[in-house]
């Protein structure tokens, strides 16, 4: 892995996250942002429900 494509920890929880750097920004999983904000069972289920 490298430092493009890197997990990040948030209050001891992964979310992947990947740098782009033609645009240079940072890319963030949605669905790991979902389960370390809502601590949801099934994060997935919850973002397809919310779109």
């Amino acid at each position: 892995m490298t430092q493009k494509q890197a997990i990040q920890l948030f209050e001891e929880k992964r979310v992947r996250t990947a740098w782009d750097t033609d645009a240079e920004k940072w890319w963030f999983s949605i669905i790991d942002c979902i389960a370390v904000l809502t601590e949801s069972v099934d994060p997935a289920a919850y973002w397809r429900k919310l779109k």
